[in-house]
């Protein structure tokens, strides 16, 4: 990888935002996800089902939430330089049968590692205002 694409560490501050992003999540892209993944459970296509699990009806997968975070830090970080990434899961993301959910994604410094040369970056995933993953953070090697 050449040293074009990897974000320069000297110009990293903590607290500085890095990538931002709102992405729309329609059902449609839950079956695309689904078929992908190969996760079919039926919270994540059918209402009915979703609603007598104790759910608002279909949600996202996790996952696709999670992945929808990484990629916001990916297109930031470059290709390969994301060594680690790690969040969890705290509210789910309802999807309506028509129309779309929208998430919106935040990267910020979170801490710097001089030795190492890498940078932890937060990541806060919020859907109607409240967050749905915690404790998301990738770090990146800027070496």
């Amino acid at each position: 990888m050449s040293d074009e694409t990897l974000p320069a560490f000297a110009s990293l501050n903590v607290g500085d935002p890095v990538a931002q992003r709102d992405v729309e999540i329609s059902r449609d892209t839950l079956v695309r996800y689904a078929a992908a993944s190969g996760d079919f459970n039926p919270i994540h296509y059918n209402d009915a089902f979703a609603r007598q699990a104790g759910l608002p009806g279909v949600i996202a997968h996790g996952m696709l939430t999670m992945g929808i975070g990484a990629s916001v830090v990916e297109e930031w970080a470059g290709s390969g330089n994301i060594v680690d990434y790690q969040a969890r899961f705290t509210r789910p993301v309802p999807v309506p049968a028509l129309g779309a959910a929208t998430v919106s994604v935040t990267a910020v410094v979170g801490a710097l590692d001089h030795e190492l040369q890498q940078a932890r970056i937060d990541v806060t995933v919020t859907f109607d205002g409240a967050k749905v993953m915690g404790k998301a953070q990738a770090i990146v090697d800027c070496a």
